[in-house]
């Protein structure tokens, strides 16, 4: 299973719109993720036996997002991520609050 699959399986039951990279439909409140880094998480035998994923979650919304934060923290956690770090944004020329949630798994 790919890792946007991982993501997308992770986040579809949050109850808004999930899109790798770029969302086109309608919704006012939806979610957004990618890869930044990936890496070697596990060598054995001079061999990659696991791959680190770096993952930056992105919740868009004109709206308080809070409930949905803290869904994707408590999705992502659940399928074996950890979370590396987070920031508040707003974007002036849409007027959208937007939440940089990162994470970091292994497969």
């Amino acid at each position: 299973m790919s890792i946007n699959s991982i993501i997308i399986n992770a986040l579809k039951g949050i109850g808004v719109p999930v899109a790798f990279q770029n969302y086109v439909g309608s919704e006012k409140t939806y979610i957004t993720f990618f890869e930044y880094n990936q890496k070697s998480g596990l060598n054995a035998d001079d061999e990659e036996q696991r791959t680190a994923h770096f993952i930056q979650v992105d919740v868009w919304s004109n709206t308080d997002y809070t409930d949905i934060v803290s869904q994707v923290k408590q999705a992502m956690k659940s399928n074996g991520f950890t979370r590396t770090s987070e920031a508040d944004l707003y974007e002036k020329e849409t007027g959208i609050f937007h939440k940089v949630i990162r994470f970091k798994g292994e497969i």
